[in-house]
């Protein structure tokens, strides 16, 4: 890298910091709660929440106690967890207790529920969603919406047909500081905007691995397995590390590192994937059980746009004390938003031109949720199952490439990386990447990373032409009786 880009890119990192510097503006606050709830008991809508041990809290925090919703159902594979929420539900409610059910099937049956939230493990995400819709329930679904990338689809296709809402759980595009700063690029501010560069550093412990060990008691595994194939538990820590397990989860990736990936793309003006897609990364530990990178950079090429993601999930692994952030280059200047809530817009040179910050945390896309159920209408929604599919697909192309890619050197690595269409971009988020992965140390080598392979996508189709070994990564052979609807013609699982 010549001196100039380096600069470029010692700019891009300072600017980050210099937007998470901004304090954020009351004024511009979010939604109170309440703020569309109605007064009358008689326009409640009936809300079932499924996966309550996590996510789904807070989906409770937000319905129980509403004058217009009432919390009917709890459900849950772990009896422990769900009948716990069901006393904290009814504490809420004026002493009204949902109904606790395992099995969300039961749920669906009843036609008191109008709304359906899901904050399950990932690979229940796509499956319990289209069940509701299909019901005739409208969907809150946390993020990755999906699973794999056919998945995805199928949740889009599925929304359409029985006419249903379904938002996706990317809270930050119901936030005044993001929204402005969409505002800024899309006025043309800072010129043609050609690169957005997402950070999620997100510290995760490592994995440990084993087993066979014991289903935690009170745990029904058939239930929580789903489409996912029967399997031991070879994980010490059942409720969280199934993230690093590709039949359950996406890594980090997924929950999180989506919302890095939505916000690029939504900046860039991107409505569908993109042409190439390259992945490299490393740091897998568990003595085998973890097989989801923890660290990794993503890259993916629309043409005229390009868009690098780097995803770490070490101690200490933030860039100039940032985060979780977004930078976007315009040709006349730059916009960077430091988490969700403060962001700037500097000139070619990086002096500030404007500053803006505020918002708030899951309630204010809650509430959009709720208003567009009410209107009827998917158009209301901040984030449309269509947004989420998109936005969740372009995160699973980067696990397909990291999952085809070889071991080797990091020196080699370097090399390779340099030779390919996104230049000193990818090669400075490799450096970075690279740096912190000998810190760690990672299992496989303080010097080795997998490099991914560099896939051609045919955005219209969502597939790899001619790489039929790629295409296979994209949907799952799913067990009886969890086929998701309309991928019927897929192996299928006993």
């Amino acid at each position: 890298m010549d001196k100039r880009t380096n600069r470029r890119q010692f700019l891009e990192e300072s600017l980050l910091a210099a937007a998470a510097a901004v304090t954020p503006s009351s004024a511009m606050g979010w939604l109170a709660r309440d703020s569309v709830s109605s007064r009358s008991a008689i326009e409640r809508l009936g809300v079932a929440i499924v996966g309550v041990r996590g996510r789904g809290n807070s989906h409770i925090s937000y319905f129980a106690g509403r004058r217009d919703t009432r919390v009917l159902y709890v459900c849950d594979v772990d009896q422990s967890v769900g009948r716990t929420r069901v006393r904290e539900v009814a504490a809420r409610q004026g002493g009204s207790p949902p109904k606790y059910e395992e099995d969300l099937r039961r749920v669906l049956e009843d036609p008191r529920v109008d709304i359906v939230t899901i904050a399950t493990p990932n690979h229940w995400h796509a499956l319990a969603a289209i069940w509701a819709m299909q019901a005739g329930k409208d969907v809150y679904l946390e993020t990755p919406v999906s699973h794999n990338v056919q998945e995805g689809r199928l949740l889009v296709e599925t929304a359409r047909h029985y006419r249903r809402i379904c938002q996706s759980g990317m809270q930050a595009r119901s936030h005044p500081c993001v929204q402005a700063a969409m505002g800024h690029l899309h006025s043309g501010r800072i010129g043609t905007v050609t690169f957005a560069r997402g950070i999620c550093c997100h510290h995760r412990n490592p994995i440990v691995g084993g087993g066979p060990y014991p289903i935690p008691e009170g745990v029904n595994y058939d239930l929580w397995l789903g489409p996912a194939p029967r399997a031991p538990l070879t994980r010490a820590q059942f409720h969280y590390d199934w993230r690093w397990q590709w039949p359950y989860g996406n890594g980090v990736l997924g929950p999180q590192g989506v919302h890095q990936v939505d916000l690029c793309r939504w900046g860039l003006g991107i409505a569908g994937l993109g042409g190439r897609v390259l992945s490299v990364g490393g740091c897998l530990q568990g003595g085998g059980v973890h097989t989801v990178a923890a660290t990794q950079v993503i890259c993916h090429d629309f043409g005229d746009r390009k868009l690098v993601l780097e995803m770490r999930a070490l101690s200490d692994c933030g860039v100039r004390e940032t985060r979780m952030g977004v930078v976007f280059r315009g040709s006349n200047g730059y916009v960077a938003i430091s988490g969700f809530h403060r962001g700037a817009v500097f000139d070619a040179e990086g002096r500030a031109i404007s500053r803006f910050g505020g918002g708030g945390g899951i309630e204010s896309h809650l509430e959009n949720f709720v208003s567009a159920v009410r209107a009827g209408s998917c158009r209301q929604l901040n984030a449309d199952i269509e947004d989420g599919h998109l936005s969740s697909a372009l995160c699973h192309l980067g696990n397909v490439s990291f999952r085809l890619g070889d071991t080797i050197s990091a020196d080699d690595a370097a090399d390779q990386l340099a030779s390919l269409p996104w230049g000193d971009d990818v090669s400075a988020a490799f450096s970075r990447t690279r740096r912190y992965l000998r810190q760690q140390g990672a299992a496989d080598g303080s010097n080795q990373v997998r490099l991914g392979a560099l896939l051609a996508c045919d955005p219209d189709s969502e597939d790899f032409p001619n790489h039929p070994e790629a295409n296979r990564l994209l949907t799952r052979a799913y067990r009886r009786p969890f086929v998701i609807p309309g991928a019927e013609q897929l192996p299928v699982s006993v």
